[in-house]
């Protein structure tokens, strides 16, 4: 049967507790289902020793009974890149992914594929989202945010390069404020277009951002005030590089974030402070801040967080924190299977397969399999 392969319109849309989610969902019919992804992209070892951790969730998750070299055949480090630059690759590591995919395909009634973290990635070998589609011949949902309309014009972008295996658009993570209008406008719009929209997943905090001990623990900071709270979510974040009366007014229309400043900007430090909208601080080059600053964030019950690296890395650090969010944690997954049962409509892509195998799963107690339900038409090679 074919794939279903989900991509989105660029990184932090939960791309990946999506996919797993709709693997869940299937299971839930009665399918045995495996999970791939072509290209490994969230690599915490530059040369690619460690892959990242998406198929080891959804190995564990699913149940899969493989090595995950199997579920990730590439690991698209910059080591790999380098090498497929200073030669032709491109047949090899395609050749490789299909293997690989063939394998479990064999094993399972579906297997639902993931994106890498853009479309374009992977382009040096011919594995961009589009060409993995059209490889694998896969059905494809395309995950997109949307906080306006400007948004639309990356969800068309993206639809219209997976034509003829556009199964639909999943909008995930929209705010109350811009449900209306993503309904009542843009849909349409998008139908008009032969673009179907399979929902619209509402944002929860809880999976919008991640908590400050989170923050904490993925930057490996040493928290200076250990009894504030560490249960805010910090969504978004802010540097903390200008003079104190232009941080104050920016960091006052802000909300849920962290401030990223040196340790030795007192008067930075002190204007966040004065923000309800910040989270937490995050002060770099291993500086302490003077007693007065933590004085003042104890009563403001403010954590503040000291790491060692310099400012340009921890930026770095936090900005893929936070966009990648929670989407390892096991019960993230679970409830985005709630949010799409609740929010999206997958009962016809998923029974699309039911139909395909053969299965009764989801079918009516007294219809038997070989019934007019089934398609009699000869079966794809």
């Amino acid at each position: 049967m074919k794939p279903i392969f989900v991509t989105s319109t660029g990184e932090g849309t939960g791309k990946t507790a999506i996919a797993i989610a709709v693997a869940k969902l299937a299971q839930d019919r009665g399918l045995s289902v495996a999970y791939f992804k072509p290209k490994g992209t969230r690599l915490k070892s530059p040369v690619g020793k460690t892959r990242d951790e998406d198929p080891l969730l959804a190995k564990e998750m699913l149940g899969i009974d493989a090595d995950l070299a199997d579920l990730e055949p590439v690991v698209y480090s910059p080591a790999f890149i380098e090498e497929a630059i200073r030669g032709n690759r491109d047949g090899e590591v395609r050749e490789r992914v299909r293997e690989h995919f063939d394998a479990l395909a064999d094993e399972y009634d579906l297997v639902v594929v993931e994106g890498g973290g853009r479309l374009e990635t992977g382009g040096i070998v011919g594995l961009t989202d589009p060409d993995v589609a059209e490889l694998l011949d896969a059905r494809t949902v395309v995950v997109g945010g949307y906080a306006n309309p400007a948004d639309v014009d990356g969800v068309l972008a993206a639809a219209r390069q997976f034509e003829g295996r556009l199964a639909g658009v999943l909008f995930n993570a929209v705010a109350d404020a811009n449900f209306d209008s993503l309904n009542t406008d843009v849909v349409p719009f998008l139908e008009t277009r032969d673009i179907p929209v399979l929902g619209i997943v509402p944002r929860v905090q809880e999976l919008a951002g991640v908590t400050v001990a989170d923050l904490a623990d993925a930057l490996g900071a040493e928290l200076l005030n250990p009894e504030a709270s560490t249960d805010g979510f910090v969504e978004r974040f802010a540097v903390g590089a200008m003079g104190s009366d232009a941080a104050l007014r920016h960091f006052r229309r802000m909300r849920n974030a962290a401030m990223v400043t040196g340790g030795d900007r007192s008067e930075i430090q002190a204007a966040a402070l004065e923000a309800p909208g910040i989270e937490c601080i995050v002060l770099t080059g291993g500086l302490r801040p003077s007693g007065a600053i933590l004085g003042k964030a104890a009563e403001a019950d403010v954590p503040v967080l000291l790491v060692q690296s310099d400012t340009r890395v921890t930026v770095d650090r936090v900005e893929e924190v936070i966009s990648t969010g929670r989407t390892r944690d096991p019960e993230t997954v679970e409830r985005m299977v709630d949010l799409l049962s609740d929010h999206a409509d997958l009962a016809g892509l998923l029974a699309d397969y039911d139909a395909d195998s053969g299965s009764t799963a989801g079918a009516d107690p007294g219809e038997e399999e070989g019934s007019s339900g089934d398609s009699t038409e000869p079966d794809e090679e």
